[in-house]
């Protein structure tokens, strides 16, 4: 059974992002989302949060499960009989990401990787833009999934208290 590995630090989950994944499900028997430390950047969200607000916006698609990633996406891998990379681009710069991330990959334990294009209504929608709407206190609607919002709100409130 071919294993789509979904990776990405979700720092936070984006409607981007579960769209990425309810594609992926849709095409492969088992999906599984790997939350990723954040080693190049400070994170907003700790993983425990990242995890649980992935969890929540995919609780309603029967064939994925969300686990933390704790190294190497390659070593990840590798607990998979058949895995294959499934990764989203919403533009030129993401798919050039992307290529360079397969030819690692690739390289490091042989894995094959799918670039899914970003649907056209969410290619301006990021985890950056996420994040600024979030430091200026502004609505998440449309930008976040809404089962992953009160998630995400209870971690915002729990550090200003």
């Amino acid at each position: 059974m071919i294993t789509a590995v979904i990776s990405g630090t979700f720092d936070p989950v984006t409607l981007g992002h579960v769209n990425i994944i309810r594609r992926a499900a849709g095409m492969f028997p088992k999906v599984v989302v790997a939350v990723s430390a954040s080693h190049y950047k400070p994170s907003l969200f700790s993983e425990k949060a990242r995890v649980e607000a992935l969890k929540a916006a995919t609780a309603d698609i029967g064939n994925v499960c969300v686990k933390l990633c704790p190294g190497l996406l390659a070593d990840f891998c590798r607990q998979y009989k058949s895995p294959v990379i499934v990764r989203g681009a919403r533009n030129g710069g993401d798919y050039e990401y992307e290529q360079e991330m397969y030819a690692i990959n690739r390289d490091i334990a042989g894995l094959e990787s799918v670039v899914l294009p970003a649907e056209p209504a969410l290619v301006h929608i990021s985890s950056s833009y996420a994040r600024e709407l979030i430091k200026y206190g502004k609505c998440l609607d449309g930008v976040v999934p809404e089962q992953s919002i009160p998630v995400l709100e209870e971690v915002l409130k729990n550090e200003t208290d």
